[in-house]
């Protein structure tokens, strides 16, 4: 099976982009020249990684600021 955005000469990439809650996106595939969101089709929000992430937790102050 190919991929039809190489197949079409689309620039894209085959990793998944992680959308960190601070703002800092990356990609999973480490020769990805560019962290743009139109380029990967699969994005995913880094709570969901295993294991979660450093950057989901925030401090109580902030909990308590949201609620």
């Amino acid at each position: 099976m190919e991929c039809p955005r190489c197949t079409g000469g689309i620039d894209h990439c085959h990793g998944t982009l992680v959308l960190h809650a601070d703002g800092f996106v990356e990609c999973t595939d480490p020769a990805c020249p560019d962290a743009d969101e139109p380029r990967h089709f699969l994005t995913i929000d880094c709570a969901e990684i295993d294991g979660g992430c450093a950057c989901v937790a925030l401090p109580e102050r902030e909990l308590l600021r949201a609620s």
